[in-house]
């Protein structure tokens, strides 16, 4: 085996080893960002005349903890309807004559692929599944719950540098421009991460699209009344 194959199979190997990929962490962390952001600029009228502080963390934190287990626990429901959904039509294919199968496989190809597989690659597949053990594994793997757990966290991370300003400083108002800027200046690295993974030509485009989102969700909050 040459060495640039080598290097391919290490690499994805090691996209198999992450819990996630990145488009998935990015978006967990835009997800967390904005509704942090989002709560706090909401509290912040009501809170203004108190400067309740502890308040406005209390709330942003509990909602992303909230936030985040709905997202943890939907996502295993997704993921336990799509294994199921696939394991189904595995089945078919397997039960299916010939001209079925392939007509089966080829309905649930993304177009691109299908344009691309001609009958011998579609044999390949019909005679993969036949040699797979669709029922000895359950739907969730520990793999799934470990994965469920990562977004959890990365949704309730997203939330600390937003409250931060609010524990550091006694100016509810002062501490909300800065909780501010910090969320759009995470936004631009989270869109320029997202940029770079795209292979964009100018991720730091990507960034200042996603910091200019998040700069217009934070209008729009506070033409609501945040």
């Amino acid at each position: 085996m040459d060495k640039p194959e080598s290097a391919i199979q290490a690499v994805a190997a090691k996209e198999r080893d992450r819990l996630l990929d990145p488009i998935d962490r990015i978006s967990e962390i835009l997800f967390g960002l904005i509704m942090a952001v989002t709560i706090v600029g909401s509290i912040s009228v009501a809170t203004a005349g108190h400067e309740d502080l502890h308040s406005i963390m209390i709330a942003a934190l509990g909602c992303n903890l909230a936030w985040g287990l709905v997202d943890a626990v939907m996502y295993l429901i997704r993921t336990a309807t799509e294994r199921s959904r696939n394991r189904a039509l595995s089945r078919r294919i397997v039960d299916a004559d010939l001209d079925s199968a392939h007509r089966l496989i080829v309905g649930v190809l993304p177009d691109h692929v299908a344009a691309l597989a001609g009958p011998d690659e579609i044999e390949g597949m019909r005679r993969r599944l036949l040699g797979l053990k669709l029922h000895e594994r359950a739907t969730l793997q520990p793999r799934d719950y470990l994965e469920a757990a990562g977004i959890f966290l990365l949704v309730v991370i997203a939330t600390f540098p937003v409250v931060l300003p609010f524990l550091l400083m006694n100016d509810a108002v002062r501490a909300l421009r800065v909780s501010q800027a910090v969320t759009l200046a995470m936004l631009f690295m989270a869109g320029f991460a997202l940029g770079r993974h795209a292979e964009h030509a100018k991720p730091i485009l990507t960034g200042v699209l996603m910091a200019v989102f998040g700069a217009v969700l934070i209008g729009v909050v506070k033409a609501l009344g945040g």
